[in-house]
């Protein structure tokens, strides 16, 4: 039997035991407790935010690209890309197939985004998708599934517009036009912010904003939507009905050099890019060069004029139409017998034009045309700018410098022969064109006196007359300077005659020039190949349209008689 006092003493050991290991276990607790709360609670909060809070960047808006007049040609609106952690993914095949249907992508591909099949946290599934598809998106409550807010590039004009403005890729990278020229101005620089997540993974709310997102730049173009409008219209209309391999058209303010206009075929929707062919993207009126035939041929009289070689007198024989130059002969379409200048433009004769450039030194012929910027860029600073190309003037032969003076044997680009015909339009200065309308307006060049280039714009008035190679250039009310081009294109042996440049270089109102044109149409594919024929109706329909809008009055009435410079060069 226990002993009454034996059992006491050893329940008391007991509970003094029990008490120590609870006091101890208390202590325990309450120095982790303070260990947490003071010692560790930097470290603590650091990783609760890396379990709750995290850092996402915000988009920035891209700038603008509009007209002269403020009418959008590049805008940005509000979209959501969709990404998924595939480690939170937690799905059924059946939720899987319903969302791969939402977003129009295969079922298979959101297979490979479960957890096990795939190491990644962050996996896009669909970029910049509308706002209504975000919430129906949204609406399936999937784990996993998150969204970013973006913005999509929208081009209102399309087609209309497409090589001059060019497009960018997914993540707002301009890839051609001016979205890739501008890139830096348009680019704005994306925010960062830290935002608490629950349990799934979800934003719950913002935690803290640390830079606010900076929007790019507008950029505004020199050009008029309307006329943009109008020259496409007419250069797809011609493209279509001649089944040409391609065409080309510039305008020009011809009082400062703004581009007003400038338009290729065929064109593209910059809005869905995916499948066209990538020789559409290239802005063809910069970027490629040609041989600008019989529009070279004003230069040639403007330089002679310049060289007192000849006056409005001086009659050439083009007699019996081919003139032998060395081993080779120039030729022109029919015997023209004697011709006094004018009547050479008129009637393009290359044998009038070619003894002409042959009365002149290499040097300063050359010079003519160096200082009316063939063989050097623009400088406009849009992507993959032709330079072109110019003989030098110590290898320059007899018959080489014949066809220089009817546009064989150099290369420009359609923008490079529309700034030139400014020296024309504006009294002889060439104007610097200019495509970005807040840009620094560069002085004027003089390239020939102001007698000069009035005089060939006057002489330039007879192509377009009934009598000339450009009666369809002819625009109602007013007068008009132009001339025209067919070149044959160059191939593997030599030149061919069945591939040709349709050319017109043209200048309106004559009296008191506001625009320049140049139009090319590339291998015409019916019967007419002239560019009188093929170009030229362009440059009426869409120059009759422009001058209308801006209240243009006519000058058919006015009556200017040539100028006659002496060999002096007085008048």
């Amino acid at each position: 039997m226990i002993d009454q006092n034996t059992f006491i003493a050893e329940y008391a050991d007991r509970r003094r035991v029990l008490l120590l290991v609870l006091l101890g276990a208390m202590a325990t607790v309450i120095g982790k407790a303070v260990d947490l709360q003071v010692m560790e609670t930097d470290a603590l909060q650091r990783k609760a935010e890396r379990q709750y809070v995290s850092a996402v960047s915000m988009a920035a808006y891209r700038g603008n690209i509009v007209d002269r007049h403020g009418e959008p040609l590049a805008i940005s609106a509000p979209v959501y890309s969709v990404w998924v952690d595939p480690q939170r993914f937690v799905t059924t095949g059946r939720q899987r197939r319903a969302l791969a249907r939402l977003l129009d992508i295969p079922a298979k591909r959101l297979d490979k985004l479960t957890p096990g099949k795939s190491g990644r946290r962050f996996v896009y599934v669909r970029r910049r998708i509308s706002p209504s598809l975000q919430k129906q998106v949204m609406a399936l409550k999937l784990p996993g599934v998150a969204f970013k807010r973006e913005y999509k590039r929208y081009y209102p004009t399309g087609e209309v517009s497409a090589q001059l403005v060019g497009f960018t890729n997914v993540d707002d990278i301009g890839l051609e036009g001016i979205e890739l020229a501008f890139q830096n101005t348009l680019n704005g620089t994306p925010g960062r912010k830290k935002v608490i997540r629950n349990g799934k993974r979800q934003v719950v709310a913002d935690f803290e904003r640390a830079d606010d997102p900076i929007p790019g730049q507008d950029v505004q173009l020199s050009i008029d939507q309307r006329f943009q409008y109008i020259a496409y219209r007419e250069l797809k209309a011609a493209f279509i009905k001649q089944q040409a391999r391609a065409a080309s058209l510039v305008m020009l303010d011809a009082r400062n050099g703004d581009i007003l206009a400038m338009v290729n075929q065929p064109s593209f929707n910059p809005n869905t890019i995916r499948g066209q062919s990538q020789g559409r993207f290239r802005n063809r009126a910069i970027t490629d060069v040609f041989e600008p035939g019989s529009t070279m041929k004003p230069f040639t009289v403007a330089c002679a004029l310049e060289q007192g070689n000849l006056d409005l007198d001086t009659i050439i024989d083009t007699s019996p139409g081919t003139f032998r130059v060395g081993r080779n002969t120039v030729r022109d379409m029919r015997n023209y017998g004697a011709l006094d200048v004018a009547h050479i433009l008129q009637k393009s004769s290359n044998v009038g034009i070619s003894k002409l450039a042959l009365s002149l030194s290499p040097e300063s012929f050359l010079g003519c045309y160096q200082r009316l910027g063939f063989g050097q860029p623009v400088g406009i600073g849009f992507p993959g700018e032709a330079l072109g190309r110019l003989p030098s003037y110590d290898k320059l032969r007899a018959f080489e410098q014949a066809t220089l003076s009817f546009g064989y044997g150099l290369s420009a680009s359609a923008l490079q022969l529309a700034q030139a015909y400014t020296a024309l339009a504006n009294e002889g200065e060439m104007l610097r064109v200019r495509l970005i309308k807040d840009e620094y307006i560069e002085p004027a060049v003089r390239v020939m006196s102001a007698d000069t280039a009035r005089t060939v714009r006057q002489m330039l008035e007879g192509v377009v007359s009934s009598e000339g190679t450009a009666p369809r250039a002819t625009v109602r009310g007013f007068r008009v300077s132009g001339k025209t081009g067919t070149v044959k294109k160059i191939g593997e042996g030599g030149y061919s005659n069945d591939r040709h440049l349709a050319i017109f270089a043209g200048i309106a109102p004559a009296s008191r020039p506001r625009i320049v044109m140049v139009v090319i149409v590339d291998e015409p594919g019916g019967s007419e190949y002239y560019g009188g024929l093929v170009a030229a109706p362009v440059f009426s329909r869409v120059t009759s349209s422009v001058l209308r809008l801006l209240g243009v009055q006519p000058d058919r009435e006015q009556s200017m008689p040539l100028v006659r410079v002496t060999a002096d060069g007085s008048i």
